[in-house]
């Protein structure tokens, strides 16, 4: 697509939703063992970290609410409101699919910025529009903090990650923005 550099498949839970150590496994960052840094374990097909009941009980201890879920109305609103902000920012959202517990979002993107900056604009626009219709959540907000940022290099990759969105299951809405259809025809 012109004037789009790089693609992005973020992805991040709702709050309360899949803690670490959760009990049908989560992916993580992990320390690993005789390194001083963390290992993000969250490439395409990684295998989810087993259950660690300790870290999961800590974790639960800590919420300040109860676990978000995400109705269809919100996720209606959340893609109008991604809409919005991308095209204000210049971006190219590529697909959406949004489930009651997290949500995938494929985006293009011009240059090459952070993308956790991606993922805090995608965030925060969103959670204004969602305050603004249903109030402010007892947590302070409505995510977990920050979410996966996996790197799309070429259209092999967007394919899979568009395919991904397509095949999520118990979705809310999945949306697929018409022009992918004629990229790999």
């Amino acid at each position: 697509m012109k004037g789009i550099d790089r693609y992005w498949l973020l992805t991040w839970t709702m709050y309360g939703q899949w803690l670490p150590g959760d009990p049908r496994g989560s992916v993580t960052r992990l320390e690993t063992a005789g390194q001083s840094h963390r290992k993000e374990q969250d490439e395409p097909r990684s295998p989810r970290t087993e259950s660690i009941p300790e870290l999961y009980d800590s974790a639960k201890s800590r919420l300040r609410s109860d676990p978000i879920f995400l109705t269809q109305p919100q996720a209606d609103l959340l893609l109008t409101q991604f809409k919005e902000t991308c095209d204000y920012r210049k971006w190219f959202l590529a697909g959406t699919a949004i489930m009651a517990n997290h949500l995938h979002v494929v985006l293009g993107v011009p240059g090459d910025p952070d993308p956790e900056d991606l993922l805090r604009d995608l965030k925060a626009y969103g959670s204004r529009t969602l305050n603004r219709t249903y109030g402010k959540q007892k947590a302070g907000t409505w995510w977990t903090e920050s979410g996966s940022r996996r790197k799309l290099p070429d259209s092999t990759a967007i394919d899979f990650a568009i395919n991904y969105l397509r095949d999520q299951e118990f979705p809310l809405l999945i949306w697929i923005n018409p022009i992918v259809g004629t990229w790999f025809s």
